[in-house]
């Protein structure tokens, strides 16, 4: 390059010899007038062969781009013509202006010139290429055959009576798309199903029935795998892990994995309808990763009630069945050994903090109380995390407050940032979900959090716990931490108000002994009766204003009744809205025909749906729709960005959908 560069310089411009000599002749002049003609002479000819040459020169060249340009020309005319894959140019209305032999191949129709090309391909749609939408199309369908179209959009000379073209050319996917589908079809899905009550079934079933049961279990359960092509294995006695095929989990969940209903179908003497929790897992980067999932899913099932199966993908978690009431498990070794568990994990903690959900009721209240009493039997320094007083626990927590081992107890959620480290203990009661406790940021101080609670849970739960105790089937959580508190010590050691605190929440939770109320659950409130709770005290706790009953009557008056049995009301501008909507709810199921209730309430922040059942109707499921979750006869939810109407219109389709699915 330097060297080109080095013969340039060396080979100037001929006008700079022009000029040379003209200089030259101008000064020669000067002395010799007839050699400065002879030199303006000799000039005159120089210059005209200069322009002569360059002439020549130009005319060679541009006959020689001409050829050239016309060998271009030529060779991509005969590679359009001669073009492998089909060709087709259409005008922006969609006519076919030309097309190559192969376009005629994959239409398998002639004579296509001035014709639409919509008209010819129904799946082509021509606003997506005139939108620019996409740099091409996916996946047109011409005759069972795949095809992606790319396409160019070209700008014509002046003298076309179109100025543009669309050029459309046709890569065929058909076998990409067949090898894809088959790999979809073919991936494997692992599946874990546990029967839920196995031991609860055992038990209230005669001894000669019991093998026919367990027999009858296996048999439904292989028959349905081998409808759908599965190997599955029992690896328990009331385990089961099932492989099939991808192409086959539609089919299960089109119809509700109608398995869960044949296995409650069992009766064979058995006095409780057999149950079964499912976790499918699939989508995972390998078998390991996809068995993962399915234990997952199977967790969830579980921990939402059970009877009902959980579909975890990579990206998402679907939910079939759970529409029965979770079975009472009579049996108190779990209680037992958690209750022994627990006591360890104190005895080895600095200190423990105690936190329910935010605007705390009187469940998650009583449990902290129940918890902060095992603590101090244990001579531990604990702490219950609480934002402050709200309506629904106000009489209680005043009464706390009045006592100045409480006071000093109860801090604030920044105290409790400041004070907590990593060697604490943090115990979260009446509630799983990370976002809905008191404190969130302490879930990332310390990794020694146990987890007490009975709701049945969702898709977000706090994970990595080193004690987890969560049961669906009890009434609260109060009736859990009591349980604990019994088989901490040998007898019972509580002050009455904390007694009092934990029979109140049972209270709340079961409507006063009504909802969700089995043996154990009368089994607890006699401990804490033994224990010095006053039920007169109790019913205090619950007493509310003049305003509060008045605006209550008026939900319930204004309530408009769908489907014969489902009761929804709305309310606003009432205080204590989110209380007053929860008893309206309760009081609307007092009406006799009514077995479903929802009260919807308008905040400065949203709209607060309160959902309660008998029982027959999951109003968890219902308001899972909409964001919410709870209990099947107890649930919740919280609307934002809605109008009063536009939220109650979302809950009257939630409602429809929810019966649509189980007439299937």
């Amino acid at each position: 390059m330097k060297r080109t560069r080095f013969f340039k310089m060396l080979i100037p411009d001929t006008r700079i010899y022009m000029i040379i000599i003209s200089a030259f002749i101008i000064a020669m002049a000067y002395y010799n007038h007839i050699i400065a003609i002879i030199g303006v002479f000799v000039l005159a000819y120089l210059i005209y062969y200069n322009l002569r040459i360059s002439n020549i020169r130009r005319e060679e060249w541009t006959r020689y781009i001409e050829g050239l340009s016309s060998d271009i020309d030529s060779a991509t005319k005969q590679a359009i013509l001669n073009l492998p894959i089909p060709l087709t140019i259409i005008e922006f209305d969609g006519t076919i202006t030309w097309y190559n032999s192969k376009f005629p191949e994959i239409v398998e129709k002639k004579d296509l010139l001035e014709k639409n090309i919509q008209d010819i391909i129904e799946q082509f749609n021509l606003k997506d290429v005139l939108q620019n939408k996409k740099e091409n199309i996916n996946e047109v369908n011409i005759n069972g055959r795949y095809y992606k179209v790319l396409y160019n959009i070209i700008k014509l000379s002046k003298n076309h009576d179109s100025n543009y073209i669309i050029m459309l050319y046709w890569i065929e996917r058909t076998d990409y798309l067949v090898i894809r589908d088959k790999y979809e079809d073919e991936k494997s899905v692992i599946g874990l199903i546990q029967v839920d009550n196995f031991d609860e079934v055992m038990q209230s079933t005669e001894e000669a029935i019991r093998p026919m049961i367990i027999a009858e279990i296996d048999q439904r359960l292989t028959i349905w795998a081998s409808k759908i092509n599965g190997l599955i294995r029992k690896y328990a006695t009331d385990k089961f892990i099932v492989v099939f095929e991808n192409q086959h989990l539609e089919k299960l969940e089109n119809k509700k994995f109608e398995i869960l209903d044949e296995i409650r179908e069992i009766n064979l003497g058995n006095k409780i309808p057999i149950t079964l929790s499912i976790g499918i897992g699939l989508d995972g980067e390998n078998p390991q990763q996809s068995g993962d999932y399915a234990n997952a899913a199977k967790d969830l099932a579980l921990g939402r009630g059970g009877d009902q199966t959980a579909v975890k993908r990579s990206d998402k978690i679907s939910f079939y069945g759970g529409k029965t009431k979770a079975v009472e498990k009579r049996t108190k070794v779990k209680a037992r050994v958690i209750a022994y568990a627990l006591k360890q994990l104190m005895e080895q903690a600095d200190s423990i903090y105690v936190m329910g959900h935010k605007t705390s009721d009187l469940d998650a209240l009583g449990a902290a109380m129940g918890i902060y009493r095992a603590a101090r039997n244990l001579n531990k320094e604990v702490y219950v995390v609480l934002g402050g007083s709200n309506p629904s626990i106000e009489v209680l927590y005043d009464r706390i407050m009045e006592q100045d081992q409480y006071r000093k107890s109860i801090i604030t959620c920044e105290e409790a940032r400041m004070r907590m480290d990593k060697n604490s203990l943090l115990i979260v009661v009446d509630t799983h979900r990370p976002n809905f406790t008191e404190c969130p940021d302490l879930l990332n101080i310390t990794e020694n959090i146990v987890v007490i609670d009975h709701h049945r849970r969702g898709t977000e739960f706090i994970e990595n716990t080193v004690l987890n105790y969560h049961e669906t089937y009890v009434s609260s959580t109060c009736e859990l931490v009591t349980e604990i508190l019994f088989y901490m010590e040998d007898k019972i050691n509580i002050e009455q108000i904390e007694a009092e605190a934990l029979l109140a929440g049972i209270s709340v939770d079961t409507k006063n002994f009504t909802f969700k109320t089995g043996v154990r659950t009368f089994e607890a409130a006699s401990l804490l009766r033994r224990a010095g709770a006053d039920t007169t005290i109790v019913k205090q706790l619950f007493q509310d204003d003049f305003d509060t009953i008045v605006a209550r009557a008026e939900i319930v008056k204004n309530a408009t009744i769908t489907r014969n049995a489902v009761a929804i009301s709305t309310c606003s501008d009432i205080k204590n809205i989110q209380l007053v909507a929860a008893q309206a709810a309760d009081e609307l199921l007092s009406i006799r025909g009514i077995t479903v209730s929802f009260v919807l309430g308008k905040k400065s922040d949203g709209i607060i749906i309160s959902g309660r059942s008998m029982g027959d109707v999951n109003v968890q499921l219902i308001l899972e729709k909409l964001g919410g979750g709870g209990h099947l006869t107890v649930a919740g939810a919280q609307l934002e960005g809605y109008t009063l109407e536009e939220a109650k219109n979302q809950l009257e389709k939630a409602i429809e959908e929810y019966f649509e699915e189980g007439e299937e």
